[in-house]
């Protein structure tokens, strides 16, 4: 089943104790984020806003005792483009996710792992589609996910990655 819009939302608002993303692109292209993108390119910071959507949903599942985590693998060098996510991803941090990252570099065999995908209460999956140019093209909630295999693929994941302060302190 295709997610979005107002049912892409009113989904993942669902969710009852916990959020996981699995992040495996070099670069997205997200409507919406070009200016701030490009700002950051120049200047070589970014300020969000207090009132960021995303951010404030965060701050709300945190105080309703609900958990957002996500591992993003990367290869160095950081493309432009990783630099900026992971600058947004202090703020994601401030308001309660849980940002890791899994160096592929450190790792003598790197695992299978899926492409792009949420998983929510251990029990949905959604995996994200992207075209060449990392814009996404769809949001497919899986029918019948080897839910198994998913559980797996995000335990190594979490279990290879580093929380993100870690990985930017290095």
């Amino acid at each position: 089943m295709h997610l979005a819009g107002e049912r892409w939302t009113a989904f993942f608002d669902s969710f009852a104790h916990e959020a996981f993303r699995l992040e495996t692109l070099s670069a997205y292209s997200m409507v919406g984020e070009e200016q701030e993108y490009a700002d950051f390119l120049a200047t070589g910071r970014l300020a969000l806003p207090e009132d960021d959507p995303w951010l404030t949903k965060l701050a709300r599942y945190r105080r309703s005792g609900r958990r957002v985590g996500r591992v993003h693998v990367v290869t160095p060098p950081l493309s432009d483009y990783l630099r900026y996510e992971f600058a947004a991803y202090r703020y994601n941090v401030a308001a309660g996710e849980d940002v890791r990252i899994l160096d592929t570099t450190s790792l003598q065999d790197v695992p299978s792992l899926p492409s792009d995908f949420w998983m929510l209460d251990d029990s949905k999956v959604v995996e994200m589609r992207y075209d060449e140019h990392g814009a996404q093209i769809a949001r497919i909630l899986l029918e019948s996910p080897d839910l198994a295999w998913y559980r797996w693929s995000k335990e190594t994941a979490i279990a290879l990655s580093v929380p993100l302060s870690e990985y930017l302190s290095d």
